[in-house]
């Protein structure tokens, strides 16, 4: 079985987590995930303290094992909802879109592990000496805002760059992409676009229709002008978004654009005009499953791709006299020897 130091030190089955995905990732996703084994998490965004009070009861009516809350904290709700958690002592804190500095003190004091999304090496570094716990490396090929490196390039360039544990996230949808992660050096994984077709997901059908029909080209990034870039289906919103960045466009119009864009299409199902958020694994995802099975497939696959390579390898040494094993294959082995330590 799949075990890292991450499960050791969250109390963990398997060593995955489940985005924070705002609007989607209630109480009853985040339950879901962690009865199942991994952790599941609570996606605050900009809702407010008593809205993500309500999940955190949902959360512990359902589970008694460990979960997380994921802090917005460009949010206008972030101090009210930090002081929350605190009250809660909830146990895992994640947090993106800000620094989570200023708040470190207060939730090391409610024994909260704090473990922040970056995007690049000299911000893992800055909150790592700040007192995160872990990091969660993200890619660009993730769903949602987005950095600049790809997650190939970024997770072992934060591994090397800090002494805590670091998850991968962005392009991460089965087993290989689990397996793959562990190659990197990462002690665990994050998954996002899968989860939003798990059955106790609240996305609208037509969200998740939208998900499992995408196909590798079918995300874009928008808003790089504004400085806050979002990977998104390329639907009607995101050519006309497209258009402002052609022409310049002021922040203002930005921002009348996207404007309630995101819950329109998540809760009401408009897939045209509202914001898709959706990573460029979505080709990959292809059915609705619970997230018990989702979970379970992540898990299953990843060992039998481990578990197949000696074998894979030594029959590939016999038929090619000792050519070495190719990108795939050589990767692998690196998987599986990170697996086992």
């Amino acid at each position: 079985m799949l075990r890292t130091p991450i499960c050791d030190l969250l109390g963990l089955k398997y060593p995955v987590f489940q985005g924070g995905m705002a609007h989607l990732a209630t109480g009853a996703l985040a339950a879901a995930v962690s009865e199942a084994g991994g952790l599941g998490i609570i996606g605050a965004g900009n809702a407010p303290a008593t809205w993500v009070k309500e999940q955190i009861d949902y959360v512990r009516a359902h589970t008694d094992k460990p979960f997380g809350v994921n802090v917005m904290l460009a949010s206008p709700h972030a101090r009210d909802v930090i002081e929350l958690l605190v009250s809660e002592r909830v146990p895992v804190v994640t947090t993106g879109a800000g620094n989570p500095g200023p708040y470190m003190e207060a939730l090391k004091s409610a024994n909260s592990l704090v473990i922040p999304v970056v995007s690049a090496v000299a911000l893992a570094q800055r909150l790592v000496r700040a007192g995160a716990d872990a990091v969660i490396a993200e890619g660009t090929e993730s769903g949602g805002h987005v950095g600049e490196l790809t997650t190939m390039a970024l997770v072992p360039q934060v591994v090397d760059a800090v002494s805590v544990p670091v998850i991968a996230a962005g392009g991460i949808a089965d087993g290989r992409g689990v397996a793959a992660a562990f190659c990197l050096g990462a002690q665990g994984v994050q998954v996002g676009t899968r989860f939003i077709v798990a059955r106790e997901c609240i996305a609208h059908p037509n969200y998740k229709a939208a998900v499992l029909a995408a196909g590798d080209r079918d995300t874009v990034v928008t808003g790089r002008a504004t400085g806050h870039p979002v990977r998104c289906l390329r639907n009607r919103l995101a050519r006309e978004f497209i258009k402002l960045e052609e022409r310049g466009a002021s922040l203002d119009e930005y921002e009348r654009l996207g404007a309630g864009r995101y819950p329109a299409a998540a809760l009401a199902g408009d897939v045209e005009r509202g914001t898709v958020l959706l990573g460029q694994i979505a080709g990959l995802v292809r059915r609705e499953e619970t997230a018990a099975e989702i979970l379970a497939d992540l898990i299953a696959g990843a060992e039998a791709v481990l578990a197949a390579l000696p074998a894979r390898l030594n029959l590939a040494a016999a038929g090619r006299a000792g050519a070495a094993p190719d990108g795939r294959e050589a990767t692998a082995i690196a998987a599986e020897a990170s697996a086992k330590e």
